[in-house]
């Protein structure tokens, strides 16, 4: 895994210093070998765990709109299916961040392609509900536009600091996926009426905790460049 030869780590003491000293091709290559190792190691930490659970979900998406839509789009069967899809990515949207936070996991690939999936399922869900009559486009703008305008938000200030998860954020996330979830499957009596209030509770936090991410945006804002005010004047004097 080093790169080292075998007969440098078997008490050849010296094969390892010839090679370093003298330039030798066989140094060259020995450390070109331990280069092109250390980029497999690399590429295989993307393979992991944590992120196989997000390109899974990534696959659902395609998935779940097919089974959404199929015969219609007003089948309970394939709307069963769909909800069970769309079930299975929420879930697994719980464990993997989980996962790579606690087994040191966390890559390049996840921090791109978590957001996009979490967005992408809710998003497929909520355009499907809303063409095919069963949701108001407006709560569908009024919840893909706030998930769009705070990822546009996080970056404008990520030079700043981080915005980190509110508990409220994390409610609307559970409130939002319950809500969905429900409209999707085809429910009828007094579940349809429950569905509707879930739904217009879903679009509260949305709204709430949108305005309470721009409040921190804001402060967090003012207060880096209060800092680098502060430490240019400091640097100067």
């Amino acid at each position: 895994m080093t790169g080292v030869p075998a007969s440098a780590a078997g008490g050849s003491p010296k094969a390892t210093p010839a090679a370093a000293v003298s330039g030798e091709p066989g140094g060259a290559k020995s450390a070109r070998g331990g280069k092109i190792a250390a980029a497999a190691v690399n590429q295989a930490s993307v393979w992991n765990i944590a992120n196989l659970l997000t390109m899974l979900r990534l696959l659902l998406v395609p998935a779940f709109v097919a089974l959404m839509l199929a015969d219609g789009g007003y089948d309970p069967a394939w709307r069963s299916f769909a909800w069970a899809a769309f079930a299975i990515a929420m879930i697994t949207d719980l464990f993997d961040g989980h996962l790579a936070r606690t087994y040191n996991l966390v890559t390049d690939f996840g921090k791109i392609a978590d957001p996009i999936a979490d967005k992408a399922i809710m998003g497929a869900a909520l355009i499907c509900l809303s063409a095919l009559g069963d949701l108001p486009w407006w709560v569908t703008a009024v919840i893909l536009g706030r998930e769009l305008g705070i990822t546009l938000l996080r970056f404008l200030v990520i030079r700043y600091g981080v915005i980190p998860a509110s508990r409220g954020g994390k409610l609307k996330t559970l409130t939002q996926g319950v809500a969905v979830g429900m409209y999707i499957l085809a429910l009828t009596g007094w579940l349809a009426t429950l569905r509707f209030w879930v739904m217009g509770a879903a679009v509260v936090l949305t709204v709430v905790t949108g305005l309470d991410y721009v409040r921190q945006a804001i402060v967090l804002r003012r207060q880096g460049i209060a800092e680098r005010k502060a430490a240019l004047e400091e640097t100067e004097a």
